[in-house]
């Protein structure tokens, strides 16, 4: 078995898998007959969003704080939108280390009291997730903790990597993969493990076009910022990141953006076809697939959804949408 746990690699994934059977169970790959029809498609949902703490995160941060436990680590910190705050704090107290997470002001509050009921130091700082992560640049030089990046730790990849041995378990014959990019370690896990176990797999990428840096540096083939407004928290970021880039940038085969529109339409779709309220990152690859339809048609397609901490506000907004009727967009 590989030593070099700083690496991304299929060894350390099913390293990481035995780890976490002592503490996560797999997640449901659910079947609904009416997106098969929608979708025209054999459609498997990952439902990431059963996990402790609503999303895939807390694969990484169990993984990560095993290792960190046994060197010795004290503490850690980060910074986040919501979701990978919270599995840092969550997976920190499993282990009985402290943790500090950074947020944007004006964060989703569900997602800010969560990370607060697990126990981590809360600091709101700055408008975006590039402004939180600036304040914990100051920090980490104070407090001496490990810096857990959001995005360039290949033990949280590795981590995360466990659904898609799931995944292949249950569908060994996939042909298409939906995932949802914002700092990308979803991506860069899935590419690592479907491209090796099956290379002919189809992955395509999805993000907001309102946070498209991801896109713009896939499309450039060279880490790019931009703008990052969409309200959809997992995957607001507006920079590329050196670690997953490296294996997306020629690991999809297309990339989807969804309007801010789109991404609340994604959510009444979760709502209606598998009863599951989502985030409007959780539901984004739901929403692509009904999007690139016709492409998807026949093909056996994996929709990984990724989280479900909506706050009141966003699915209200959602399920208010007049566009859906019965759950069916055009």
């Amino acid at each position: 078995m590989d030593t070099d746990h700083g690496r991304i690699s299929l060894s350390n994934i099913l390293g990481a898998r035995e780890i976490l059977k002592n503490y996560l169970s797999p997640t449901p790959l659910g079947r609904y007959p009416s997106l098969d029809r929608l979708i025209g498609a054999k459609v498997f949902i990952k439902h990431e969003n059963h996990n402790p703490t609503g999303t895939f995160k807390i694969r990484g941060g169990i993984h990560l704080m095993h290792q960190l436990k046994k060197t010795g680590t004290r503490g850690v910190i980060t910074y986040s939108t919501g979701n990978h705050g919270t599995s840092v704090a969550a997976s920190a107290r499993i282990f009985d280390l402290n943790a500090v997470v950074v947020v944007p002001e004006n964060s989703n509050p569900l997602k800010v009291r969560a990370i607060q009921d697990a126990g981590a130091e809360l600091i709101e700082y700055g408008k975006d997730f590039e402004e939180a992560g600036k304040k914990v640049e100051e920090l980490v030089a104070e407090q001496g903790l490990y810096f857990v990046h959001p995005a360039n730790e290949a033990r949280l990849v590795n981590g995360v990597a466990t659904e898609f041995l799931e995944i292949l378990e249950r569908v060994p014959d996939l042909d298409t993969m939906l995932i949802p990019i914002g700092a990308g370690s979803e991506a860069a896990a899935a590419i690592t493990v479907l491209k090796k176990i099956r290379p002919e797999v189809e992955i395509i990428g999805v993000q907001a076009e309102a946070s498209k840096a991801a896109y713009l540096s896939w499309k450039e083939k060279k880490i790019l910022c931009s703008s990052n407004t969409t309200f959809a928290g997992g995957i607001a970021t507006g920079q590329a990141y050196e670690l997953p880039f490296s294996l997306y940038k020629n690991g999809l085969e297309d990339f989807i953006l969804l309007t801010e529109e789109e991404l609340y339409e994604g959510i009444a779709l979760a709502a209606h076809h598998t009863r599951n309220l989502t985030e409007g990152a959780g539901s984004a690859c739901l929403r692509a697939a009904v999007k690139i339809r016709d492409r998807l048609k026949g093909k056996k397609v994996a929709v990984q959804m990724s989280g479900g901490n909506a706050f009141a506000g966003e699915l209200q907004k959602a399920m208010a949408l007049t566009c859906l009727e019965s759950g069916e967009v055009e």
